[in-house]
């Protein structure tokens, strides 16, 4: 019997829920990893998986993401994420999410709930009509909340000015070739932040016309999703969906920095001593891309504004040098680095 224990992305998980709806089609996966440091937080993704199995894969490896990510952020939350699993046409309903809602509802405030890919602000109001356990919500301007996009973007942008300053000795992005994988929201974001600095972009999506449309906007080129990761370039930025780095990509590259927001960068632990074997310089993903749970979670507590969640974003580049200094001493790429520093702050040293 196949069971989540036995899976190698099993990390002692505290929950996995398994929420079956058969009158509006709901089939989703709620899994909590860790609620030591608060209770676990995580959005919801909407997507169509190939197989089930991907799916609970994906909810496992999502939210311990999310442990690691609210605890190296200094947020007190836990680490959860959920998946709701889409048909081929990736139909949804206001009956789904509803639903959605309950089963989050039932969970007593365990685990809190927002967007994630496939899902929008829109869809939340929907899922907030069934519980009080959500965050990321309508805001108005200036106020915390809402699409936690831009957010996260901006954070991306920091940490890749960060690194391309501890990797290149430069304090600009001007004239600087980044090769971005994505051309989602987020990606925008970071795209109009780079081009708006002077840098020099290629980008790659599965949708050519997104990513024709961000290169017009950005003044951009666009290139193949097969020659992304093996572009000449001053910096790789994976915005679009995970495990892009392996055994197989990571020879290919032709970069000193990688610095992205997409979730689980990396295929295996192992992958990370690849790229510091290579002297590639990783931004941790959880930790570069912390700025829209940043975001939501000042929204959900009530305990800042807008100047506080700007000022908890630009503590992202503090972060990842911290990690490259202690990788620097110690020998040890960046990955293992936040991993170690994460799992002591959740109490799993």
């Amino acid at each position: 019997m196949t069971t989540p224990w036995g899976l190698p992305d099993f990390d002692d998980h505290e929950a996995i829920h398994f929420v079956t709806n058969e009158k509006c089609g709901l089939r989703a996966i709620i899994a909590v990893h860790s609620t030591h440091l608060g209770p676990a937080a995580g959005g919801c993704r909407f997507w169509h998986y190939a197989k089930d199995e991907e799916a609970l894969v994906d909810a496992l490896r999502l939210s311990r993401g999310m442990s690691y990510k609210n605890a190296m952020a200094g947020l007190p939350l836990g680490g959860g994420k959920s998946v709701i699993l889409a048909n081929e046409e990736k139909t949804k309903t206001p009956d789904q999410l509803h639903a959605f809602g309950k089963a989050v509802e039932e969970l007593g405030g365990r685990y809190i709930t927002a967007e994630d890919v496939g899902i929008s602000v829109s869809d939340m109001i929907e899922v907030a009509r069934s519980t009080r356990f959500v965050a990321g919500l309508p805001n108005s301007p200036g106020d915390v909340g809402g699409d936690p996009g831009p957010h996260t973007a901006l954070g991306v942008f920091l940490g890749i000015k960060a690194a391309v300053k501890w990797a290149l000795g430069k304090d600009s992005l001007k004239g600087l070739h980044i090769a971005l994988q994505g051309a989602g929201s987020v990606a925008t974001g970071v795209a109009l932040h780079a081009c708006a600095e002077g840098a020099r972009l290629s980008i790659a999506d599965v949708d050519e016309a997104k990513a024709k449309k961000l290169a017009k906007r950005a003044g951009g080129q666009v290139v193949s999703p097969d020659d992304i990761l093996a572009l000449d370039a001053d910096v790789l930025s994976p915005c679009a969906l995970g495990a892009v780095l392996n055994e197989t990509t990571i020879p290919q590259l032709k970069v000193p920095v990688i610095a992205g927001a997409a979730n689980n960068q990396l295929a295996t632990p192992e992958d990370g001593e690849r790229l510091y074997d290579r002297k590639i310089l990783y931004a941790p993903d959880y930790v570069i891309n912390a700025g829209g749970i940043i975001n939501v979670c000042t929204e959900y507590l009530g305990d800042g504004d807008a100047s506080v969640v700007r000022r908890r974003i630009e503590g992202i580049p503090v972060r990842l040098e911290q990690i490259w200094s202690e990788g620097a001493e110690t020998g040890r790429d960046p990955a293992s680095v936040a991993d170690a520093m994460a799992q002591r702050l959740i109490g799993r040293a």
